[in-house]
């Protein structure tokens, strides 16, 4: 009997299925996107950086189970915020968040967080290959830099994704550029109502469940699972009867 039941629980373990294919269970996260946000903390931001706050954390509401990464730049880039799903420990990093101290304006580079930004994508894209990668950029345009700007120069299709806004008067001919090397619209804050406008809708990617299984049929290893316990409980309540009557014919015997 206990022979029988160890053979259903090994058949068990390959979780047999009746009509179908066994369940496929995938791994928690690896299709929810991951999510870049690159700020701009030059001091010509300091009087959007409310705004920006509010706008970043309209973007953790629409992708509650996303990873985020948060870039941030004045003259030099700076990860702020290196990928993680844990946004809820994100939100008060963004509410602390404020502008670099004023005097280095003229070396401001809207292209600082490139390097930073090509390598975090590389990263995310050997990590999670079938998640999206977002990028939302958020910047003033280096209105009063005199360095040359850099360019981003992202993996090719390595971002499905996301906008660049432009804060400020002065924004659109430097930002429209780099909009179009991150493969992102370009959308001038003082056009949107909301910042949702420019953000797409949540990707459709089971979001919300630890484990998502897709079945298709009947599956028997629960049966079985059930039967072996049964058989293993019958064996037991046998050795403990022939457990009492030895040990009962021993006390006869001393006698």
């Amino acid at each position: 009997m206990l022979v029988l039941a160890a053979v259903l629980l090994v058949v068990a373990v390959f979780r047999p299925t009746l009509g179908g294919a066994p369940a496929v269970t995938r791994i928690a996260g690896a299709l929810e996107p991951s999510i870049f946000l690159i700020v701009d903390r030059s001091a010509a931001m300091a009087p959007h950086l409310p705004a920006v706050r509010d706008d970043i954390d309209a973007v953790i509401d629409r992708y509650p189970d996303a990873r985020f990464a948060m870039i941030t730049f004045d003259a030099r880039p700076a990860l702020d915020w290196p990928l993680s799903a844990d946004s809820w420990s994100l939100r008060p990093v963004v509410s602390a968040m404020s502008a670099y101290p004023a005097g280095a304006e003229s070396t401001t580079n809207s292209g600082a967080a490139s390097t930073v930004l090509r390598y975090q994508l590389i990263s995310a894209v050997q990590q999670f290959p079938k998640a999206p990668n977002l990028v939302f950029y958020f910047g003033a345009g280096a209105p009063d830099s005199t360095v040359p700007q850099r360019a981003f120069q992202v993996p090719e299709n390595a971002v499905a994704g996301g906008a660049v806004i432009g804060y400020g008067t002065g924004a659109t001919p430097v930002l429209q550029p780099v909009a179009g090397q991150l493969g992102v619209p370009y959308r001038e804050r003082t056009d949107l109502q909301s910042v949702d406008e420019a953000v797409p809708a949540a990707v459709e990617s089971g979001q919300g469940s630890e484990n998502a299984k897709t079945a298709v049929g009947f599956e028997l290893y629960w049966g079985m699972a059930g039967v072996a316990a049964l058989l293993i409980l019958v064996e037991l309540y046998r050795a403990l009867r022939q457990l009492r009557r030895t040990r009962l014919d021993r006390i006869v015997v001393g006698r």
